[in-house]
């Protein structure tokens, strides 16, 4: 059985993270022996490249290697504003043009971005640039709300952690869910998490010794989340009149007690989705929502998909 030839191009300035996520996907070690990938490293800029960390970056494959490959990985680009190498603009569209697969993961969608590969069709980035990406690419809807975007053969993630999953979803797709999760299973990372998932800022519990208090009462509010939580009797055992409360949650948090409550709730309504069989009902009323029309509501909007739904693709991923 042939190989999946997957390219990963680097150049001058990268973050090695971005790197590694394409690389530590596709070419993981494995136990069970060969790879199903045959996995090449190509230099947008030269075969002796200086990463963003400072050390080097060798590789013997340059651009021309991209035309010999199934899957095309643009892990990210170094400046948005710089536009990238005419050379690899010009690969990118042929791949594209022969039905190979596009992969911008990050800010990697500039660069699909300015290869004109994202015309006309849905993309994401990083939260932190999707604004910009929008601006300077109108012809492209920006969703800055979700992990990836599977257009076909033109695919695009958001940053960090979301690069790992848009790979594992191409994995999946390619050769089924099985590999996908033996692949994360090495990696230690979710198997699965569904493009359309929100991409969320966590908020830190607050662990300042000023803030004790407050962090005993967050970890008891957690512990019951069955109960009801109001912001007046939060306030109260916080020893504080609600105004000062709210002023201090956000000032803490970042968000109202509200959203913070709920973002908790969904937290363990996903964990029970996931490892048991519990009906609705019962979920619904363990994580303090009361009813399942209410939880698919939120579930809904948080998640972009219903508990079903999500129970049901991930116990499916699980094999």
């Amino acid at each position: 059985m042939r190989r999946i030839r997957i390219a990963v191009v680097a150049f001058e300035g990268i973050l090695p993270f971005h790197l590694s996520v394409p690389c530590a996907v596709f070419q993981s070690p494995s136990p069970e022996g060969s790879s199903p990938f045959r996995l090449r490293v190509c230099s947008a800029e030269g075969r002796r490249l200086t990463s963003a960390a400072g050390f080097s970056i060798g590789t013997d494959y340059g651009l021309d290697e991209l035309a010999h490959a199934d899957v095309i990985i643009v892990p990210s680009w170094r400046d948005p504003a710089e536009i990238p190498p005419q050379a690899l603009l010009l690969q990118l569209r042929k791949a594209a043009a022969r039905g190979k697969r596009v992969v911008g993961l990050c800010l990697g969608a500039y660069v699909l971005a300015h290869a004109g590969l994202l015309d006309g069709r849905q993309a994401t980035t990083h939260w932190g640039w999707a604004n910009d990406l929008a601006e300077r690419f109108p012809q492209v809807q920006v969703d800055a709300d979700v992990l990836y975007v599977d257009e076909g053969n033109i695919v695009t993630s958001a940053g960090a952690a979301a690069g790992i999953d848009c790979c594992l979803h191409l994995v999946r797709e390619m050769l089924g869910a099985d590999m996908a999760n033996r692949i994360a299973r090495r990696m230690v990372v979710p198997p699965f998490r569904r493009g359309g998932q929100a991409q969320f800022i966590e908020q830190p519990m607050p662990e300042a010794p000023s803030d004790r208090r407050m962090a005993r009462l967050l970890e008891q509010v957690q512990r019951h989340l069955d109960q009801e939580h109001s912001l007046d009797d939060i306030a109260e055992k916080a020893a504080m009149s609600r105004r000062s409360f709210t002023r201090h949650f956000r000032q803490l948090t970042g968000s109202s007690f509200g959203d913070w409550l709920l973002s908790q709730r969904l937290s363990e309504a996903q964990r029970l989705l996931e490892t048991t069989q519990l009906p609705l009902e019962r979920i619904a009323a363990t994580i303090g929502l009361g009813s399942p029309v209410t939880l698919r509501q939120h579930f809904q909007r948080a998640y972009r998909t219903s508990p079903t739904q999500y129970r049901r693709t991930f116990c499916a991923s699980l094999g």
